[in-house]
């Protein structure tokens, strides 16, 4: 992403529309906007290439595909020049929805998706654990998910 790029009023409204509903027609965020169709395509085309809007997708409930149980893992890593590799060895497991570089007691901060706490066990002890320089990992069952959203953007969609 430009870090130079400062997002605009019209930017921050058509983002918050998105946000709010990735589906949203064009033609009804132009109308939202008082703009045309081409200008918000042209936008929002621009945003892509910049690297602020990364991609549109369908958010799916874990627990309906089989995947009930989420975890949240603390990773050490005994040797910081080896996240680079740890991360490519983690980009690998399926289960590895999230990976975050952390600041603390640990390194990486990992969320899962697994179909029990016996797959929960297995990607622990035999996957993550397995990959060279993992030194120590700690685990956090996530007991319930009231909510989930995507970052906030300061506009005007109603």
């Amino acid at each position: 992403m430009n870090s130079e790029y400062k997002l605009d009023e019209m930017d921050r409204k058509i983002l918050s529309f998105l946000v709010k509903d990735a589906r949203m027609p064009f033609l009804e965020i132009a109308r939202e906007c008082g703009v045309s169709g081409a200008a918000i395509h042209q936008r929002v085309k621009k945003l892509e290439d910049l690297g602020i809007i990364t991609g549109f997708s369908a958010m799916v409930k874990p627990a309906t595909l089989g995947f009930p149980v989420c975890a949240f893992i603390m990773m050490n890593i005994s040797e910081a020049n080896k996240y680079n590799e740890v991360v490519a060895e983690l980009k690998k497991i399926p289960e590895v929805v999230e990976c975050h570089f952390i600041t603390g007691h640990s390194s990486v901060l990992l969320k899962i998706y697994c179909s029990d706490y016996d797959h929960l066990m297995e990607v622990i002890l035999n996957t993550i654990q397995k990959i060279p320089s993992v030194e120590s990992t700690e685990t956090m069952i996530s007991l319930s998910e009231p909510f989930q959203r995507q970052v906030w953007v300061k506009g005007s969609a109603k």
